[in-house]
């Protein structure tokens, strides 16, 4: 079980593990081992979670979701397949914690009246120093 909240618990049957080789630098290291780890996860028809959460994690812009709806996260930061592992499990439960507490509703406001006051002086004294530095053209 992967602890997201106290009341989403995810199965590891749920959790699809796959083992690469990663890139980058390392020498014959990375060549012989498959270190790096990509994460896959249903979001789309996971029973685990509730339907307003899988409706905010779907509704996230996000390159790591597919079309069908699976959540893709490589791991590749670390040398060791277990610490890659264990940070792609972390990765995942923030994107769903964050997707746990709903956004607030903006509320929309108007300006005060003192505001677009100070707003339109301000324009009024712009617009006189403006034409201060102009020259009149029917003097000379």
């Amino acid at each position: 079980m992967l602890p997201v909240s106290r009341s989403i618990n995810l199965p590891e049957s749920e959790l699809v593990v796959r083992f690469l080789r990663a890139d980058g630098p390392g020498g014959q290291h990375v060549n012989r081992t498959e270190s790096a780890v990509e994460l896959r996860f249903d979001v789309m028809h996971s029973p685990s979670l509730p339907e307003d959460v899988r409706s905010r994690v779907l509704a996230r812009s996000d390159r790591r979701m597919t079309d069908e709806g699976v959540l893709v996260i490589q791991a590749r930061r670390f040398r060791d397949q277990g610490r890659n592992r264990e940070d792609a499990r972390e990765r995942l439960v923030d994107i769903l914690r964050s997707a746990l507490v709903a956004p607030k509703k903006r509320i929309a406001t108007k300006p005060t009246r003192a505001s677009q006051k100070r707003r339109l002086e301000g324009k009024q004294q712009r617009a006189k120093i403006k034409q201060g530095r102009s020259r009149s053209w029917s003097q000379e």
